[in-house]
This record gives structure tokens, C-alpha cells and sequence, in this order.
């Protein structure tokens, strides 16, 4: 009989992050194969039997070529698991693979499922977003959408049109502060752990492998970015060291029900308490994760002061602000992207949701001070996701100042 069960995200791993086009580390590389090593890395570190996986699902936005085929299933195969598991593609954009947890999880969670894989894998370089794409002319002739909608850097310029108090001097300072965060986490050896390193052939045909994330700034000044072009309006506010830079690679977590947990011997990083996802404006898609949050917290029965610790996607620095803004949070607060963000690391879109995740759980580890988390994230096309967690190694006591 399936029985209602918890749902414990027991590891993540990633790619390094590739800068997007023909001077990226995964130019020579495809997006499936990316998912591939992903998932072996996934396996390697996690003593689960593969045939008893449930189910493997994978995210992408732009679901053709290389990153087409039902995805879950193809990487599956390609990785060495057993055919005797499923798999299957998702899209949710820029929630793909936070749509992969929240899929698999809610299966788990209802007892049909004991173990899952769900990630996502976004190659940039060889899918721009929205280039496969046919959008319904209705969308426009019927004024459904706007057609700025589907420009995700004109959407961040009118976040700053309907909030005026939230100035770009705020956005360049979180943009700066994200790459020296991102820096200061490498050098302590923070992120470097939950990294597969991916082998890579480059324009003559020599290997290397890609080990670091590779977009990263950390020299970025204030001067630097106020003398950057605004590409999305003239005289606007959002630039290149405001927005996430276009970028390849490829997430994946390994999701247990409590049975799985007691039966494998498994430690789980965290524990899945409540999500939700939203739909907001197309035309201002980034305020999306303020009613994603508010409905994950009714969910769980919690408010905004119960969540210790924050990681939210920066797709622009904007949006984030805007989250912190809606919620009374400081731009600098110490809970919020400690080990930094997209600005400095990438988004590869369908990929981001479990990097979030990755980097949530490995704070809890050292914080056992805090008992939830956030990972949030806004969603082209209007749409907010969220999720809350819970930290298996709470104790209750205060962090000492």
C-alpha cells in the first residue's frame, strides 16, 4: 500500500557553468551529454541501486536538437542506468529543473515514487531562448501579451518603471557585491564540492576539462558598472553586471521518500516543506516569486521570519530587490545569496532551479542555527516558484554572535 511520505533532496551536483557562444568551454559539447556526465557524477556519489530509481526527469527550455528526445530518458540511457527506468522531459523555462524537484517530490510525497532524479540542462550557446519558438500572433494581435513580454531585459526595466524607490545605484551595488560573493565562496572552497568536472574539446580539437565555473568578474568596481550600456532602453537601468550572463550547463538531484531514506541508509540534506508557483503580468515577470513565496508560506504555515536563509535566482538584479523589497528585507542582508548568484555564476535557464538547491543544502550543513530555507525564482512568460525546506541538522540553538 503507497503511504503519504516526507520528501528528502539527499544530493545535488552540477556542471561548471560555461559562458554561452562559440568562445564557451562547451561549444564542442552537447547539452545532453552535459545532463549526462551530471548524472553519472549524481550516481557515483549516492550508493542507491539504479534499477530501483523511480523516475528521471529532466528539464530544458528550448526542448529540440541536442537538448530534444525526451530528455529524462534519453540522458537515462546514455548515463547507464538500467532501461528498466523511466524518464521524461519538462518545461517550465527558467523553473525547468525547479519544476523537476516539485514533480518528482509531489510523486514521492503521495507514496508512488521511493527514489528520483530531477535536474535540467540548458546549452545557450546552442539554443538562444525563444529561437526554436513559434508564438501564437494572437498573443500580440489580441493584446494578450505585450510584445516587450517575451524580452526578459525589457521586463526588468519595468520593474524599475513601477517601483522608482528601487534606483539602478541599489541594482549595480547587488550586481557588484554578487561577484565578490562568488569569489569569497571559491576561496574558501565552498561551491568547488557539488562541481563534475566535464571533459572539453575546444576549436582544435585539444581536450581540457572544465573545473570552474567560467563567467565569474570578481574585480567588478561600482566605476565598472555605472559606464555599462543599457541594452534593453536608452538611459534604462538594467545592464550586462545587472542580468545573468547566457550560459550552458547542467544540474541534477537525487530525491528519496523516507522509506528509501531508512532502507538505504541515506543522510539527507534537506527536507522538502511546502512549494508553490505563480502567475504574475508577463509584461513584469520578475516580481513573480513575491506571490510564489506568499502561497509556499501559507503552505507551510510559516511567515517571511521564519526563513534563516535565501537563495534567490538573479536573473536580474531587480527582481531579487524587488522580493526584498515586497518582504522588508535588507539588498545586503546576510541570509540572502550568501556564496552570490547568476549574476556572477550563470543561468542556464532549465538548470538554475537545482543549482539553488545545491548551494541551500550545503549552507544548512553549516548552519544548524536555521531551519528553513527559500530557493525562489522568477519565470518568463509571468510566473514565480518557490520552495521551502527544512534543515536536517537544526538543533535549535542560537548562532553564537
Amino acid at each position: 500500500m503507497a503511504e503519504i511520505s516526507d520528501v528528502f533532496f539527499v544530493d545535488g551536483v552540477r556542471t561548471p557553468f560555461g559562458r554561452a557562444g562559440e568562445k564557451g568551454m562547451y561549444w564542442n559539447t552537447r547539452a545532453d551529454d552535459l545532463a549526462v556526465k551530471a548524472t553519472i557524477g549524481l550516481m557515483e556519489r549516492n550508493s542507491v541501486p539504479a534499477d530501483r530509481i523511480d523516475d528521471v526527469a529532466i528539464a530544458a527550455t528550448s526542448q529540440t536538437g541536442d537538448q530534444g528526445l525526451t530528455l529524462g530518458r534519453s540522458v537515462a540511457i546514455l548515463a547507464g542506468l538500467p532501461q528498466t527506468v523511466p524518464g521524461l522531459a519538462i518545461e517550465r523555462m527558467c523553473a525547468g529543473a525547479m519544476t523537476s524537484v516539485t514533480t518528482m517530490g509531489a510523486s514521492i510525497g503521495v507514496g508512488m515514487y521511493d527514489l528520483a532524479i530531477a535536474g535540467g540542462v540548458e546549452h545557450m550557446g546552442h539554443h538562444p531562448i525563444g529561437s526554436n519558438a513559434d508564438p501564437n500572433p494572437r498573443f500580440v494581435a489580441e493584446k494578450m501579451v505585450d510584445p516587450g513580454a517575451l524580452n526578459m531585459g525589457v521586463t526588468a526595466e519595468r520593474i524599475f518603471d513601477r517601483f522608482p524607490h528601487l534606483t539602478k545605484e541599489r541594482s549595480d551595488r547587488f550586481g557588484m557585491l554578487s561577484q565578490h560573493k562568488v569569489q569569497a565562496a571559491y576561496d574558501a572552497g565552498k561551491i568547488q564540492p557539488d562541481l563534475v568536472p566535464v571533459a572539453v574539446k575546444d576549436a582544435d580539437g585539444a581536450w581540457g576539462l572544465a573545473t570552474e565555473d567560467e563567467g565569474r568578474r570578481p574585480q567588478t568596481t561600482m566605476e565598472d558598472l555605472a559606464g555599462l550600456k543599457t541594452p534593453f532602453r536608452p538611459h534604462g537601468r538594467v545592464t550586462a553586471g545587472t542580468s545573468s550572463p547566457l550560459t550552458d550547463g547542467a544540474t541534477m538531484s537525487l530525491l528519496a521518500g523516507g522509506g528509501a531514506v531508512k532502507e538505504f541508509g541515506l543522510t539527507p540534506k534537506m527536507r522538502m516543506v511546502s512549494f508553490a508557483f505563480a502567475g504574475v503580468q508577463p509584461e513584469i515577470m520578475g516580481i513573480g516569486p513575491i506571490p510564489s513565496t506568499e502561497k509556499a508560506l501559507r503552505k507551510a504555515g510559516l511567515t517571511i521570519d521564519d526563513i534563516g536563509l535565501f537563495e534567490l535566482n538573479e536573473a536580474f538584479a531587480i527582481q531579487v530587490i524587488s522580493l526584498l523589497d515586497h518582504f522588508g528585507i535588507a539588498d545586503d542582508d546576510p541570509r540572502v545569496n550568501q556564496w552570490g548568484g547568476a549574476i556572477a555564476l550563470g543561468h542556464p535557464l532549465a538548470a538554475t532551479g537545482v543549482r539553488l538547491m545545491i548551494q541551500l543544502a550545503a549552507q544548512f550543513a553549516e548552519r544548524p542555527d536555521v531551519r528553513y530555507g527559500l530557493t525562489a525564482m522568477c519565470v518568463g512568460l509571468g510566473q514565480g516558484g518557490s520552495v521551502i525546506w527544512e534543515n536536517p541538522f537544526y538543533d535549535g540553538k542560537k548562532k553564537r554572535k
